[in-house]
């Protein structure tokens, strides 16, 4: 067990990452590179791939980190990352799937100018 200071420069570290990634995440939100944007992926854009991609990470380490999984014993951690390993990534894509198929279907029925 390290000692204060250790734990508050890791803390330190962690909110520097994770300040990062969300710096990422915003600019991105904002400038909109039109490769990502307009290049498809697994049934959506580029750009929202990535965004699920550092929404994974942060949470990693928001989990990891600040409620202290990284502190538990082995059979502990792997009884909660396991299935949210498998389970998120099984969502997003029936999110993505369902939700491409919605907007094919409603498109010509709904005015999306507003």
């Amino acid at each position: 067990m390290g000692n204060a200071a250790d734990h508050k420069a890791l803390i330190w570290k962690v909110f520097g990452i994770l300040s990062a990634i969300t710096i990422v995440e915003v600019a991105l939100g904002i400038v909109k590179p039109e490769f990502l944007f307009t290049t498809q992926f697994l049934g959506t854009s580029l750009l929202n791939s990535l965004f699920l991609i550092l929404t994974i990470v942060k949470a990693y380490y928001i989990v990891w980190y600040f409620m202290h999984l990284g502190d538990e014993k082995k059979n502990f951690k792997y009884s909660i990352v396991l299935p949210l390993v498998i389970l998120i990534p099984y969502l997003a894509t029936l999110l993505i799937i369902e939700g491409s198929y919605v907007h094919d279907v409603l498109a010509p029925y709904i005015n999306w100018k507003y």
